[in-house]
């Protein structure tokens, strides 16, 4: 990975660093902690221009979570609720739980968003929410741009200071970004649990 990640950089320069922030938000394995250090460095060593890899970063950045927020439009409101109502124990959510969900977006989707753009294993799928809860899409690409933009600038600006120590920033986050799914996935299991005990429960009654 780290091969192909430096390759693309090496050979199509701000092109290569846009396009794998794309990738990095379709396929996460490549991690953006490792790309913008990386470009980082390279524009401390004179081969990039630093404006220039920070505007593809960026870019990239927002180019990426559109399809996921196309997605979240896709599936809308009303479908959720009917996979809630058929499949609500997988999902771990019922019809209602989808309203209040979605209600909740609706008060705080843009801090979420903004926020949400800067966490580790989080920052992709924040993305859907916002469309399915209908957020405009001039409002949530100001928004992603703005936290892919605080994003980008401190992993691109760790590489510039830090230079051929970059990647000892991908180090520094893989403990949180592990801790992050670990917790969402424990939360997942919890609710699911909790779902079926509830479903047991009506039953025996």
């Amino acid at each position: 990975m780290f091969d192909l990640i430096s390759g693309w950089i090496a050979a199509a320069g701000p092109l290569g660093v846009f396009a794998l922030m794309v990738l990095e938000n379709v396929f996460p394995p490549i991690p953006s902690e490792l790309v913008m250090p990386l470009a980082g460095f390279q524009a401390a060593e004179g081969t990039l221009s630093l404006v220039a890899v920070l505007l593809a970063g960026i870019a990239g950045s927002v180019a990426g979570a559109l399809p996921w927020y196309y997605a979240g439009r896709w599936i809308g409101r009303d479908r959720l609720r009917r996979l809630a109502e058929r499949h609500g124990i997988w999902l771990t959510m019922d019809a209602e739980d989808v309203d209040g969900a979605i209600a909740w977006f609706d008060r705080h989707g843009g801090k979420a968003v903004f926020l949400g753009r800067m966490v580790p294993g989080v920052r992709t799928l924040i993305s859907v929410p916002a469309g399915l809860a209908d957020m405009p899409l001039v409002r949530f690409l100001v928004l992603t741009t703005l936290g892919s933009a605080v994003w980008v600038g401190l992993l691109t600006a760790a590489g510039y200071v830090l230079r051929s120590q970059y990647e000892r920033v991908g180090t520094w986050l893989d403990p949180v970004t592990t801790a992050i799914v670990i917790g969402v996935v424990g939360l997942y299991l919890f609710r699911l649990v909790r779902m079926l005990w509830r479903r047991r429960s009506d039953d025996a009654s």
